[in-house]
């Protein structure tokens, strides 16, 4: 059962945050009772899908953040996160008794922190990452995590399960809690990257073909396997320098950081994590920023003697 009359704001869309926002617009457009989003994005133009399903455009972030009960944030990292709330929880302005939303992957420390500063001017924040790319994302399929106190969790679930994601995973009264659940997620999410990314590699190089070792991987691991070899495959790892990667790869460096700091202060060895992390990076001096997290990919061809770019990639012949 959805709470009638809530007004829910949206910022961040990019390659996620504007699939997200599309289906919870869809879902509010739906309902007859509730009111349209009210979103707002640095580049408005981003915006035009939602205008056309009935969203509307906040003059900026304080503008929406006033006008909204419920505020879904999607940025890039911690950094624009709190630079975006600081105005916002300095302001005189109340916020009491709003709940901020958080879908990006947050190091737990910011996730508390952020919280913490929140309660002190009577509001409640929620972290929220989700877990699959913009080709589940826009079926609303996505697995989303959520932290914190379970009033306003009961708040948002309807707003999220079954709208943006297939499944939500309730982690506890902290915040910080969801966000350690996305980061060991991504440490599975990273190895399993770079294990295709090697069995396609020896599949190419040893004359077995990359066809054969697809069908394996997707028929003997699943569709998310399969799904990470189809990003080798087609050339995905590697796309056009005007084209948004999916889960491009200083957002992923940037998720396997939070993840090595932190298994760096439990005594917690990730010897997996280290070589994928290594690997995107060199992925990214060598090609830059507009790579996949899957790039990883790209580096191991070419220690083999390949060149980083396949057929299918940018660059490719």
């Amino acid at each position: 059962m959805v709470a009638q009359g809530k007004q829910i704001g949206w910022y961040g869309l990019g390659s996620m945050g504007r699939l997200m926002a599309e289906n919870l617009q869809k879902f509010l457009a739906s309902n007859e009772h509730d009111l349209p989003l009210i979103y707002f994005n640095r580049t408005i133009s981003a915006g035009s899908g939602l205008d056309q399903l009935g969203a509307t455009a906040a003059g900026n972030f304080a503008d929406l953040t006033t006008r909204s009960d419920l505020i879904f944030t999607m940025v890039s990292n911690d950094a624009v996160l709190e630079e975006l709330l600081k105005p916002v929880i300095e302001s005189e302005a109340s916020i009491a008794d709003k709940v901020f939303v958080d879908c990006s992957t947050l190091h737990p420390e910011t996730a508390a922190r952020v919280s913490a500063a929140l309660a002190k001017r009577g509001a409640t924040f929620l972290a929220a990452p989700v877990f699959g790319g913009p080709a589940i994302a826009v079926t609303g399929k996505i697995v989303v995590a959520i932290g914190g106190p379970r009033p306003a969790f009961e708040q948002v679930e309807p707003y999220v399960l079954n709208v943006i994601g297939r499944k939500v995973i309730y982690c506890g009264k902290e915040a910080r809690s969801a966000s350690l659940l996305k980061i060991g997620g991504n440490i599975v999410t990273l190895n399993l990257m770079e294990a295709v990314g090697e069995a396609q590699v020896f599949a190419e190089k040893t004359g077995l073909g990359t066809t054969a070792m697809e069908e394996l991987i997707t028929d003997s691991m699943g569709p998310v396997a399969g799904g990470y070899s189809q990003r080798l495959t087609t050339g995905i790892y590697a796309p056009p320098l005007d084209t948004r990667p999916g889960f491009g790869v200083s957002l992923s460096i940037k998720d396997a950081r939070h993840a090595l700091s932190i298994a760096a202060e439990q005594d917690i060895k990730l010897p997996g994590l280290e070589v994928s992390f290594r690997n995107m990076n060199t992925a990214r001096d060598y090609a830059g920023e507009c790579l996949d997290a899957s790039s990883m990919y790209g580096v191991l061809r070419k220690e083999a003697g390949l060149d980083f770019f396949n057929g299918k990639s940018r660059g490719g012949k």
